[in-house]
């Protein structure tokens, strides 16, 4: 099983913002969409904001795979829906990070459907940057 390093999760944890996109069913990329994302614990965590039909949250459910970037770290990913068990801590991580932009802003990724909103972002099985891309094999 793959993990984050440490690196990366500091990374990813400290960035204000993540981009995200899914794969199309021929293994394109969606375009990236700019959201919020925390880290709690060792695993990195997404909500839909704006409700269960928000575009890009509807295709990662779907393809459940995709790529992410953030704090200068690109990873081809998975989505998984976590179990319920994670919910107030990511809850608890959202406020700590974003309670800065006041509450009508992290109350849409803090309510209990944001709650039921959340995705874990897995990291899949390499790090992509300047000298690997997913078309190059050999990095």
């Amino acid at each position: 099983m793959t993990t984050w390093t440490d690196d990366e999760l500091g990374r990813i944890g400290r960035a204000d913002e993540l981009q995200i996109a899914s794969r199309r069913p021929d293994g394109s990329l969606r375009p990236f969409v700019t959201i919020w994302a925390v880290r709690s614990g060792d695993e990195i965590y997404v909500r839909s904001a704006y409700g269960h039909e928000n575009g890009w949250f509807q295709r990662a459910l779907r393809s459940k795979d995709g790529r992410i970037r953030a704090g200068g770290v690109e990873r081809d990913v998975g989505f998984e829906e976590p179990g319920p068990e994670a919910a107030a801590a990511v809850t608890a991580a959202y406020h700590a990070k974003y309670d800065r932009y006041g509450a009508r802003m992290v109350g849409t990724v803090v309510s209990d459907e944001a709650e039921r909103l959340t995705l874990k972002v897995v990291p899949r099985s390499r790090a992509l940057g300047p000298s690997a891309s997913p078309a190059d094999p050999t990095g």
